[in-house]
């Protein structure tokens, strides 16, 4: 191979792993979100994005709606359902004594039933994609060549991860969203309704989840294990740090070059190994992930 070609993947795989690493880094800050107001791995994260997608799918071609109805209604749709979740499921479990083990079996059941759901209507049947609001025609980009829905999908997630920032950095919600994650037992002294909060934090993560389905789906198939995406953001929050939002986002950008240069200098065969060689590796260098600082014990 020479320099010129190396040069070139490079570009390509950095170009291209932004773009895929953008939606990891989304789910991931989900992930993040919910672990650090509740102390649950979200274990249905993945689930919840499919259905966003095929909220969309449905109301796209089944329904005839248009993008401009389809798109507030499946960010609603999704967020109200991941709300009512953690009101009706996790809250109640929480309150009769439930633990860790007890709250993390409840988002599995989350999965499973989310997965059946979608089998027995039979939309899983036949693989499908949304169509998109954005040409596929090329883009060069130094030597390396993205589509215009790429750079549109890396584009409407930076505006997304942005925007999250900004909510939590500059409203009150945002604000009692990371004392509970930080000292849960002082922000209830304070007046914050923990309760409340974390079913918000769940509709956020809803918010995030059909936001990352209706981009990249254009772009994948539709289908009941397109849910093994979230492993991909798992990946991501772990080697950017567990507790951290910017390490989600660093984990993602990460985990998709990574995908990317490897399949580009290595084999496309070796691409579903990549993310968990970065965790090995993170887990053996830095165990609390890339931005996670130094292990806390949190005061309940």
């Amino acid at each position: 191979m020479s320099l010129s070609e190396i040069w070139l993947f490079l570009q390509q795989g950095l170009l291209s792993g932004l773009v895929t690493g953008s939606v990891y880094a989304l789910l991931a800050i989900a992930i993040v979100a919910i672990f650090k107001t509740t102390d649950v791995p979200n274990f249905a994260q993945g689930e919840i994005f499919m259905i966003g997608g095929y909220v969309a799918l449905s109301l796209l071609l089944i329904a005839g709606w248009s993008y401009a109805l389809v798109i507030p209604v499946t960010v609603v749709a999704v967020a109200v359902g991941a709300a009512l979740f953690q009101r009706v499921v996790m809250e109640r479990v929480t309150h009769s004594k439930g633990v860790g083990p007890q709250l993390v079996i409840a988002t599995l059941g989350l999965a499973y039933a989310l997965k059946g759901l979608v089998r027995q209507t039979g939309l899983g049947d036949t693989p499908r994609s949304l169509p998109s609001l954005v040409s596929n025609e090329p883009v060069l980009i130094g030597d390396a060549f993205l589509t215009r829905l790429d750079v549109a999908i890396f584009l409407a997630s930076l505006v997304a991860m942005i925007l999250i920032y900004l909510m939590f950095s500059h409203t009150r919600i945002g604000k009692a969203m990371r004392a509970v994650g930080m000292n849960p037992r002082a922000a209830q002294i304070v007046g914050i309704r923990l309760s409340r909060i974390r079913m918000l934090v769940w509709a956020m993560a809803g918010v995030i989840s059909a936001l990352a389905a209706l981009l990249i789906t254009p772009k994948i198939l539709i289908t009941p294990d397109i849910a093994h995406i979230a492993i991909l953001a798992y990946a991501a929050a772990i080697v950017g740090g567990f507790t951290s939002l910017p390490g989600a986002v660093l984990g993602g950008l990460i985990i998709g070059i990574v995908e990317n240069l490897v399949g580009l200098f290595i084999s496309t065969n070796a691409i579903v190994v990549a993310p968990f060689l970065a965790i090995l590796v993170t887990l053996i260098v830095r165990p609390q992930g890339i931005l996670g600082g130094k292990p806390q014990v949190k005061k309940v």
